[in-house]
């Protein structure tokens, strides 16, 4: 299993942060989710490919 790079985590927290409607001081927040949601998405991929 590979682990989201930098790069697609702050792409992906970028996204949520737009979605959220731009809330200030959340910096943090949306990146764990961000990377919480690329390893999740990245293991389900990977049982469905076996």
């Amino acid at each position: 299993m590979r682990k989201p790079t930098p790069a697609q985590i702050r792409r992906r927290a970028y996204e949520l942060w737009q979605k959220e409607g731009f809330p200030s001081g959340k910096d943090e927040e949306f990146y764990f989710q961000a990377e919480k949601d690329l390893s999740g998405e990245e293991k389900a991929d990977s049982i469905q490919n076996e």
